[in-house]
């Protein structure tokens, strides 16, 4: 089973360690304890994750940070569905505010390991790019 430790599950959700703190002592995120530590499964924090962008609790601030993905285009985030066939596999991710869902290879979802609550980075390469200024 594939756990994070609290400033972990905080970056991967992109608040700070005391907001996890908070969610893991009111109950929000289930935990447990690994060598004295708390830690989060990454199943639990992947479903929290898809519930944080599906319930809108994030807010719109958050949405247009700019510091949450670097000049390459790349998302750290936690997968929270991998949908295969023979073929062809989907794969969604929470990243921070963001829902990514990228397709590929059976076979490379396999490599790589993807499965929910596994931590991955996406990295978005595009054409076409839309500029929008926040209000």
């Amino acid at each position: 089973m594939i756990t994070y430790r609290i400033a972990e599950a905080a970056e991967i959700l992109a608040v700070s360690d005391d907001t996890v703190r908070r969610w893991v002592d009111t109950g929000r995120i289930p935990s447990q304890r690994t060598e004295g530590r708390a830690t989060v499964s990454g199943t639990d924090l992947a479903e929290f994750a898809e519930h944080l962008v599906e319930s809108g609790e994030v807010a719109e601030r958050d949405r247009t940070r700019a510091s949450t993905v670097s000049a390459r285009n790349r998302m750290s985030g936690i997968v929270t569905r991998v949908k295969r066939d023979h073929v062809m596999a989907q794969v969604e991710m929470i990243c921070g505010p963001y829902r990514v869902v990228s397709l590929m290879s059976s076979d490379a979802a396999d490599e790589l390991g993807l499965e929910p609550g596994v931590r991955a980075i996406a990295s978005v390469k595009s054409t076409n790019v839309v500029v929008e200024v926040p209000k």
